[in-house]
């Protein structure tokens, strides 16, 4: 039927995923064929699941708004900058993708790879040209970047004062070396330069000519009071003699500077006036000696910034020119005896000397280049050489740098699965490689050690991406490298059944597991998937709210602990994000129902809610934390919305329908509930539902084939729950918690309709059963108040036989979902509003009630604060109003046992069982 399909393209038309089934007697497809042997279900490609109108669709069209129409340079930016390349104009995004955001933008790069996963997804599931198009512009500039990283750096010329001049980008980390004999041990000078400073940088150099922080003279651009500052010491900075100015250097606009040295005194001279005299200067540059480091627009203090702007005219002269004469640079170029730079170049990297003393220039880069052609990062190498010899985490210093280049390695593989261009994959091949170079060369307790570092040594999702990649490449050396991420401590720990979870970052370790499972897939070593599998129980659900969420400032605490760690930092959304890939890739081995109720409840909880429903040009408008104290407003710009958590929230918004169906050998799976339509082969299968504002599906079968779906029995279904098909109800009795299978020769027309009834419920948190979280069906309802102390709710007064406690709610008419309890606003939790909610409320139920009729009997309750009537409904639903009552009697003698009732209290709350009305 089709072409037989190699490792290359296995993932790039298949996106790891089924594209088609084996129906039948039918060949399965060359993407099935190609899927890894170890995978029992296998998902479809997002171009293969078209989202009908709703909940989801409503959320991605915002994310897709914001793709379409985002200034792709701005992303650009950081990457061209660190290549030395001209960035367009464009402003850097900001936050952590720019080098003014938190820990010196240390892990700017990283949003652009979301960003370009974002967009092959928005292709993938829309196939609309503008995301193709925007893919292919961002790989054709990256390209590039890659290509100049691969060079010396080479002049970027801009229009000058007097002609061209050469631009050192901020981010660039480039300056312009002059040789040893450039001040040609002059007693007397002038050094004069036209400079653009770009940015306010405390301490950036115009030049400075020493051998190290002891001998030096310096120009900086600004000193600590922001104005010019000139100094010469041959004994370190207590020895400085000097000359500051009186204004600031404007940004982006031309200024001339010199410095003129002549028998003890020294001027310092902005736009031809004369700004700063020194008359006591017992230096000059002959006292300093032959000098080695010679720079324009580098600090001999490694810890200050290079000079971000650019240079004309540069010129120096072995005597001090007169005011006049200074003066006169205004208005035309001139040449300096000792050494004169037009810099209008605008090839090379070479600066020509027009002095005729062969002075010539070259443009460096402080940290040299790349170690290998394969680099590319939007900053130098320097974080991946540092973090080799790092022993305690400082993301000042070193942020992460293998998560970043996961986020790039990530968006670039996507870019190719779901365009099929092929210098995204070679650069994203050409990354592992530069990788592999790096680590396996290092001990192994090197690595373990880079690896348990906290931040620094973070490295994301990694080994899933590059085992992704192998599978196409088939590179041994790709391979190879995805096993140097072994975090052995974590994965022994985890196979053992060891939980060492408390303490640890959550988002750190999260998608570890995932590229675990993604190991045993290319490996089959056991222990790999045995980690995986134990760690996600010791997530799920311990450490688990009842969003789906887990992580409290990041970390985790101790298993069960859930109101002792309520606070306004809960629930890191990347960590809801990884959990969902971790639950999909195990149930892609083994298909238990937990995982996919795992994922409904955090998607149609957490992920939904952590996008804000409102359309922005310039945000992805997703929360980074989710706070569940009461009272919490979310926040959806959070660090000028750049951060890990909108990076993730742009993907999530980009595949919610990346699980609603997977194809197994045997079938088709219905994991999830959402208006949909699957291609799978020869049929199509379409789900018409406003779920979950309506309680059922409707599935419609167009083609003929014979096959097994397999539909989802969610496990809060636990009444109710009905199936019919072609309007004929199935007679076996769904069990909540597993799949329910149809076998059948389906036929054009056929349709399954599926109902099931949301009922209102609680879930306790593990340490404190009175502080709890309402469901209705799967989704999680919220009160809207301002109060920041938990809100009283009792429910028991109205519950029904079957355990139901909506009776409490009343809805509200034209707002569906929406209730009031005791003049309180309930909401869905998917809601991506401003208003303060109460994810966690606190249970009051005071007097034993039954169905509104009170005993007038104290509710007795445990230390722990569990009640009666908790006991009492712990065993519903009740077939009869009979069999409510004799539990209602066996509960109380059982209080009665220990002391917590009279007989009196006892016989009350019987008769009031009795009597009640149901």
């Amino acid at each position: 039927m089709a072409l037989p399909l190699n490792r290359r393209h296995f993932l790039r038309n298949a996106s790891l995923a089924a594209a088609a089934p084996a129906i039948g007697a039918a060949v399965a497809s060359p993407a099935a064929a190609a899927a890894p042997a170890t995978w029992s279900v296998r998902p479809f490609a997002l171009k293969d699941i078209a989202l009908g109108d709703g909940l989801f669709a409503d959320k991605r069209r915002l994310m897709l708004d914001f793709g379409r129409g985002y200034d792709v340079d701005r992303m650009l930016q950081v990457f061209r900058a660190n290549a030395g390349l001209s960035t367009l104009g464009a402003v850097a995004p900001g936050g952590w993708e720019g080098l003014d955001g938190e820990a010196n933008g240390n892990l700017r790069g990283h949003f652009t790879g979301h960003f370009l996963t974002m967009l092959a997804q928005a292709y993938g599931s829309t196939g609309e040209a503008v995301f193709a198009d925007r893919i292919r512009y961002m790989v054709g500039a990256l390209v590039d970047v890659r290509e100049a990283l691969r060079r010396p750096p080479a002049v970027l010329s801009v229009a000058g004062r007097f002609g061209a001049a050469a631009e050192t980008p901020r981010g660039s980390y480039q300056y312009v070396d002059l040789p040893a004999t450039a001040l040609g041990g002059a007693a007397a000078v002038t050094i004069a330069a036209w400079v653009k400073p770009m940015h306010g940088g405390n301490w950036a150099r115009v030049f400075d000519f020493g051998n190290n922080t002891t001998r030096y003279l310096y120009l900086a651009a600004r000193n600590a009071g922001g104005v010019p500052r000139f100094a010469i010491t041959t004994s370190g900075p207590g020895g400085e003699q000097g000359i500051n100015g009186t204004a600031p250097l404007p940004l982006g606009e031309w200024s001339h500077v010199a410095v003129t040295i002549a028998g003890g005194t020294g001027t310092l001279y902005v736009d031809g006036v004369a700004v700063g005299t020194n008359t006591a200067m017992t230096l000059n540059p002959a006292a300093l000696g032959t000098l080695t480091n010679n720079w324009l627009g580098r600090s001999n203090y490694a810890g200050d910034p290079v000079f971000a702007g650019a240079f004309d005219e540069v010129n120096i002269w072995s005597r001090a020119l007169s005011a006049a004469e200074v003066a006169a640079l205004q208005h035309a170029p001139a040449t300096g005896d000792l050494a004169s730079y037009a810099m209008d170049e605008t090839t090379g990297g070479t600066f020509a000397d027009a002095s005729g003393r062969g002075q010539h220039a070259t443009l460096r880069r402080t940290w040299g280049g790349p170690s290998h052609p394969g680099f590319l990062a939007a900053y130098p190498e320097t974080q991946f050489i540092a973090l080799e010899s790092m022993t305690s985490g400082n993301y000042t210093v070193v942020w992460a740098p293998y998560y970043t280049a996961h986020k790039i390695l990530r968006g670039l593989l996507d870019a190719y699965l779901n365009t099929g261009d092929e210098r995204a994959l070679d650069l994203a091949s050409g990354m592992c490689d530069w990788m592999h170079s790096r680590l396996s060369t290092l001990p192994e307790s090197t690595l373990q050690r880079m690896w348990g570092i906290f931040s620094s040594g973070e490295f994301g999702g990694i080994v899933e991406a590059i085992c992704d990649l192998h599978t196409v490449t088939g590179k041994a050396e790709h391979l190879a490298l995805a096993r140097l991420f072994d975090l052995d401590r974590l994965i022994d720990s985890c196979v053992a059944g060891q939980d060492i979870l408390d303490g640890m970052h959550a988002n750190q370790h999260i998608p570890i597991l995932t590229g675990l499972v993604r190991l045993y897939d290319e490996t089959r070593e056991e222990r790999y998937l045995t980690a995986a599998k134990n760690f996600w129980g010791m997530v799920v659900p311990t450490r688990m709210y009842g969003i789906g969420g887990t992580s409290t400032v990041e970390f985790w605490r101790a298993p069960g602990v859930i109101a002792g760690t309520l606070s306004d930092t809960n629930a890191e959304t990347c960590c809801a994000y990884n959990m969902l890939k971790l639950s999909r890739m195990l149930f892609f081995h083994e298909q238990d129902p937990k995982y996919m109720d795992y994922y409904e409840r955090a998607l149609y909880n957490q992920v939904l809610g952590s996008k804000q429903d409102r359309a922005d040009a310039e945000k992805p408008l997703v929360t980074y934390f989710i706070g569940l104290m009461p009272g919490h407003v979310r926040d959806y710009t959070p660090k000028q919305g750049t951060t890990c958590c909108e990076g993730t929230g742009m993907e999530s918004a980009t595949k919610y329908q990346d699980s609603v169906y997977f194809e197994g050998g045997d079938g088709l799976y219905v994991n999830l509930f959402s208006p949909s339509t699957v291609t799978w082969g020869g049929v199509t299968i379409t789900q018409s539902t406003s779920f979950p504002f309506e309680q059922g599906t409707t599935l419609t079968v167009r083609g003929k084939a014979t096959f097994d779906l397999h539909l989802r029995v969610p496990s809060w279904a636990r009444d109710g729950f009905e199936v019919t098909v072609n309007d004929r109800t199935l007679t076996r009795v769904p069990e909540p918690g597993t799949y329910l299978t149809i076998s059948r020769t389906w036929r054009d027309g056929d349709a399954v309709r599926v109902r099931m009834p949301f009922r209102l419920r609680v879930e306790r948190a593990l340490d404190d059963p009175t502080v709890q979280t309402l469901f209705y069906g799967p989704i999680n309802l919220v009160g809207r108040d301002a109060r920041t102390t938990f809100l009283p709710v009792a429910l028991y007064p109205t519950a029904a036989l079957d355990g139901d406690l909506i009776g409490a709610l009343t809805p509200v008419p034209d707002k569906p979902l929406h209730f009031t309890l005791g003049g309180i606003e309930f909401a869905p939790f998917f809601e991506g509003t401003e208003d303060p909610t109460h994810a966690y409320v606190e249970r009051v139920e005071p007097r034993v009630v039954f169905a509104g009729l009170d005993s007038q009997v104290a509710n007795p309750a445990r230390a722990d604060g569990t009640t009666l009537l908790d006991d009492v409904w712990a065993e519903a639903p009740f077939r009869t109003h009979h069999a409510l009552i004799l539990r209602a009697k066996a509960v109380v003698e059982t209080w009665q046992a220990l002391g917590a009732l009279t007989d009196k209290d006892a016989q009350r709350i019987v008769n009031t069982a009795r009597r009640a009305a149901y």
